[in-house]
């Protein structure tokens, strides 16, 4: 199975310059924890992500609603290609510690998003116990790196 067949095409996004609140109304619209930063909304070249857990735990805690999306993103995240194996998503999401990551076509432009939700759906190249070890995985913190960032971390 591949990412195209798994994957929530066409996601929102956001770009560096929108406010955090811009960020976080469009997850509350879209019901989503993260959002790809792209570089402009014409080409939708992802040039980094942001999450619900950067935006509570950085700018609004502190009471910075006028922040942007650039202060609290992460450039440069994991990608992956929609002609990927879920197999290798699933490692790669695994080793990367994301719970999302988007989905980039060959000019570096998001095309669409993988959650760990849609590898538990996808089952049947998936077994459970696979499924099982990646959410472990996620999930276990590490030193040094942010369970909620790049990809929905």
């Amino acid at each position: 199975m591949k990412a195209r067949e798994i994957m929530t095409p066409t996601p929102a996004v956001c770009t560096p310059e929108d406010t955090i609140r811009d960020a976080a109304r469009l997850m509350r619209d879209y019901d989503v924890g993260s959002l790809p930063v792209v570089e402009n909304t014409g080409q939708n070249r992802l040039v980094g992500i942001v999450t619900d857990r950067d935006l509570a735990v950085g700018p609004l805690a502190d009471g910075r609603f006028d922040a942007r999306v650039s202060d609290v993103m992460t450039p440069n995240p994991s990608t992956v290609r929609d002609s990927d194996d879920v197999e290798a998503i699933s490692r790669l999401m695994a080793s990367e510690q994301v719970r999302r990551i988007p989905v980039v076509d060959e000019l570096g432009s998001v095309i669409g998003m993988v959650a760990q939700a849609d590898l538990a759906l996808a089952d049947r190249a998936v077994s459970a116990t696979r499924v099982e070890q990646v959410v472990e995985s996620i999930s276990r913190p590490s030193e040094g790196r942010r369970t909620d960032a790049p990809g929905g971390r």
